[in-house]
């Protein structure tokens, strides 16, 4: 399409927009109805085929136009197991086909939607599944790649790399150590973040016999459920039933869900739903007809568009109530703006109060809108119950992206401040110097490594002249930064097993053999698990570590000062009625050299130390200081 089409059939407010939700495609058994929101169409069908692979339609259908910009039409006939596409006519141009924006249900590699009857996506117990209750203070996140968890040949479980690999128990590695989903509950995690399993257009389901990889973050169907990871991705039926499943799964074992979301900008836009039905609107378009590219992968979208804003508010409900996912991650969240995740917050909230949303407070360069109404991590504060991964604390703790220090843990001077800050969640506090952005310390989400960039052990061995005992320790004592920060907590899947990527930062694309994490490991670097496990059985029974309030954060917690500038000590006390603790107290010796401060004397029980870790204790203490040695926490809970 030319650019003076783009931008002759794309005017930016005078749309007229739905006021019901968009439901392209509703089976009612003897008839199904169809809907498409194209309102700069001349005209628009509906095509039927018998497979998602056919070149022949065995049915077209005329679509008439609404007052609401929406073309409708409808089968008079059972229809069920059909598979469908629109063309819109803009100007005197037909429009390539495409399964429409909202598309719920597709076929295989997401070309065309597809007719099915709801009911049979349901596994048995669907309607009683209900999500496990999970306290603020008990929030640990768990990210996971599909394929990374259980594809390796020792991971024990049958269905490796697929959904269903998330609903098989017992599953062990060669030594009979725990994997899968029963790994997760001794991890002491209680969500599930899930990389995007929404429909993406990088993998080619037709050839899964390839062992194609790919994070996902080249989305394609927004309300669809990603096929390479079924046992079948030529039924529609099957993919949505497995993703329940698997989400059924981790309900009844503990944990919540969440999904990670891309709605930030989708895979080549010619190629979209967006595009093929009302060219440039959905989009931030350049004046020569181009596409803004905020997202670094050829576009952004435009989520302060009224049908836009409309359209992720509904996607995101839909999650919720038909899949029963219990918070989101957003991808490049500072694409969008703040009234529309504002709005987003209120409507998801308004399902369940303790849905979880954080993202990405930043976009990949500066977004075509203005920085003081996007999603920006400095705008977190502005943002009502949505949180933002902290790159403060991350960077500190094991160097920024692209750099090769390791920070903190390695004993880098310069990053105390960053540290101090990620440990209060964020919020203003009178000892922190680095400017806050949040509200309250649960929009502030600690972490020490993700999917991006390198792991742990890769930052380490590039970075850290050192034994891998030393970086072994490193990790601990990131991690106990991690888990004692007022924030929530998060980490990358095998990051506790020690697992690499064989020094890759980028391995969105890359083989098995780079991402795949070997359950070997856990074996190997069974201390690290353990330790990580400790960790969460801390957190979990002194939620003094999560006051989710800024002005108790304020009140609280008291930096210890410390010549040392690799070193961090933290009291938090005053905890009557809120921990079974009357204080905690935590020292992080980042130095290569032992660390010791002075504390009330009291009566302690060591929870923590020299690489070790206890929820039920150590041994007891009595004194007046805290001590660790290099490169190690102590964590002190007074009695």
């Amino acid at each position: 399409m030319t650019a003076a089409l783009v931008l002759a059939c794309a005017p930016k407010t005078e749309f007229p927009v739905p006021h019901s939700p968009i439901q392209e495609c509703v089976y009612m058994g003897d008839k199904t109805e169809f809907a498409v929101w194209s309102p700069s169409a001349e005209a628009a069908v509906v095509r039927l085929y018998h497979s998602a692979e056919d070149t022949s339609a065995f049915m077209t259908l005329d679509m008439k136009k609404s007052g609401d910009g929406l073309w409708k039409a409808v089968a008079k006939e059972d229809v069920k197991g059909a598979f469908y596409a629109f063309q819109v006519k803009i100007g005197a141009d037909w429009l390539a086909e495409t399964a429409g924006i909202a598309a719920k249900a597709v076929g295989v590699n997401g070309w065309r939607g597809a007719v099915i009857d709801w009911t049979e996506t349901d596994p048995e117990g669907w309607t009683e599944d209900r999500s496990p209750e999970v306290k603020p203070s008990d929030i640990i996140v768990y990210e996971l790649q599909h394929r990374d968890f259980s594809i390796h040949a020792n991971s024990g479980v049958q269905n490796k790399g697929k959904y269903l690999a998330l609903t098989e128990e017992g599953t062990v590695n060669p030594d009979g150590l725990a994997t899968g989903i029963d790994h997760l509950k001794e991890l002491g995690v209680t969500y599930v973040q899930l990389l995007p399993s929404t429909d993406f257009a990088t993998i080619d389901e037709t050839r899964l016999e390839d062992n194609q990889y790919n994070w996902g973050y080249e989305p394609l169907n927004y309300n669809a459920v990603e096929g390479s990871f079924s046992t079948d991705p030529y039924s529609p039926v099957v993919r949505i039933r497995e993703f329940k499943q698997m989400v059924q799964a981790l309900h009844k074992a503990g944990f919540r869900v969440i999904l990670d979301v891309v709605y930030n900008h989708t895979t080549n836009a010619s190629n979209t739903g967006f595009e093929r039905t009302v060219p440039g609107y959905f989009y931030r378009m350049r004046p020569d007809g181009g596409f803004f590219d905020g997202s670094g992968c050829g576009n952004e979208t435009a989520s302060e568009r009224e049908m836009f804003r409309k359209y992720m508010v509904e996607s995101l409900e839909w999650w919720m109530k038909e899949y029963h996912i219990d918070g989101f991650r957003f991808d490049l969240m500072a694409i969008h703006d703040i009234e529309t995740m504002n709005l987003i917050s209120e409507r998801l909230h308004a399902i369940d109060p303790d849905v979880v949303i954080y993202g990405e407070g930043w976009a990949a360069s500066a977004p075509a809108y203005p920085a003081d109404s996007i999603a920006l991590k400095v705008n977190t504060h502005l943002l009502d119950k949505v949180g933002a991964f902290s790159d403060n604390i991350r960077d500190a703790l094991r160097g920024p992206l692209g750099c090769e220090n390791a920070g903190f843990m390695d004993g880098v001077a310069g990053n105390k401040a960053n540290v101090q800050f990620g440990i209060a969640g964020g919020v203003e506090h009178p000892q922190v110097s680095v400017e806050r952005w949040t509200n309250n310390p649960l929009q502030h989400v600690s972490y020490a490594s993700c999917h991006d960039d390198h792991c742990l052990r890769d930052r380490l061995e590039i970075a850290a002249e050192a034994s891998e005992a030393d970086r072994l320790r490193m990790v601990k004592l990131a991690q106990t930064a991690v888990y004692t920060s007022q924030g929530i907590p998060f980490i990358f899947n095998g990051e506790e097993l020690y697992r690499h990527k064989q020094g890759v930062k980028n391995s969105y694309n890359k083989p098995d053999s780079i991402n795949a994490i070997d359950w070997t490991y856990k074996t190997k670097y069974k201390d690290l698990v353990d330790y990580y496990a400790a960790l969460a059985a801390i957190r979990h029974a002194h939620p003094g570590f999560c006051l989710g309030d800024a002005d108790l954060v304020r009140e609280k917690l008291e930096f210890i000062e410390v010549d040392d500038p690799c070193v961090v000590a933290f009291r938090i006390s005053g905890l009557e009625g809120i921990d079974s603790a009357q204080s905690l107290t935590v020292l992080l010796n980042g130095s290569k050299k032992a660390a010791k401060v002075e504390i009330p004397a009291g009566q302690y029980v060591i929870l923590a130390q020299d690489g070790k870790a206890d929820a039920d204790g150590l041994g007891a203490y009595s004194g007046s200081y805290i001590s660790a040695p290099a490169t190690s926490a102590t964590i002190l809970a007074e009695i």
